[in-house]
């Protein structure tokens, strides 16, 4: 991998989505609007706090794996990334730059959920805000790796969009959101220990309920980062070239 190649492959993603409004706009506003509609239901009662921080994790993580999987696979439908990797750049350094470019992203998107989440609509954590933003940018780039995983199995725009139940909501159902993880029936509690999902769950649940979160999230923020790490590398390795 080189560097240098990433950090320009980053740079032309960002250039990409600056000029793509409606994805600025999926990226930056609809976590917040889904947020503020929680909010807004269940104003008035402890509930926004109980599940409010799982959910920062969980929106952000939603959003990047449709627009990453969605904006990958859109340039190796109309040739672009076939002219790419004709050159000196490689898979791994496109992947990367994807990563890095919606990391950062991420990082913006983090940052303004959630200042919306605690300032705007009131979420009281135990743990520091910073921690929050942190375990929220994991979850975020965890979709982005995701998504550059799946667009290496569609063929379509509308493919990639269909992996999202897949990927997704088998996650969504077995992390811990609806049903603690520990009361879930044997063999799904199983699945569930090796769902990335739940991991990212498990530490925004620390965030909201203790005072030394960073340490409770340690363990589950560590198992984040190896998944984001195994994602890019698997995608890597089964990018291809162009849709058949």
């Amino acid at each position: 991998m080189n560097p240098r190649l990433t950090f320009l492959t980053a740079g032309r993603v960002l250039r990409q989505i600056r000029g793509d409004h409606r994805t600025v706009g999926l990226l930056l506003v609809v976590p917040c609007v889904l947020l503020g509609l929680l909010a807004w239901i269940f104003d008035g009662t402890p509930v926004f706090d109980r599940i409010g921080p799982a959910l920062l994790g969980v929106f952000p993580f939603v959003v990047m794996f449709v627009v990453t999987s969605v904006a990958t696979l859109r340039e190796r439908t109309s040739g672009t990334l076939e002219r790419l990797l004709a050159g000196p750049l490689g898979k791994a350094d496109l992947m990367f730059g994807y990563a890095l470019a919606f990391g950062l992203m991420a990082v913006v998107q983090a940052l303004v959920a959630t200042t919306f989440a605690v300032f705007v609509c009131g979420l009281d954590v135990a743990g520091p805000v910073w921690v929050l933003v942190v375990v929220a940018v994991l979850d975020a780039v965890l979709g982005t790796a995701l998504g550059l995983l799946a667009s290496a199995f569609a063929h379509t725009e509308f493919q990639a969009v269909q992996f999202m139940p897949a990927f997704i909501l088998p996650q969504f159902l077995l992390c811990g959101l609806l049903v603690a993880r520990d009361r879930l029936p044997d063999v799904l509690s199983a699945i569930s220990d090796v769902l990335p999902l739940s991991y990212a769950v498990d530490a925004m649940s620390a965030v909201a309920t203790s005072a030394d979160a960073l340490g409770d999230a340690a363990t589950d923020m560590l198992v984040i980062a190896a998944w984001i790490l195994a994602a890019l590398v698997l995608g890597s390795l089964t990018l291809r070239r162009r849709t058949d």
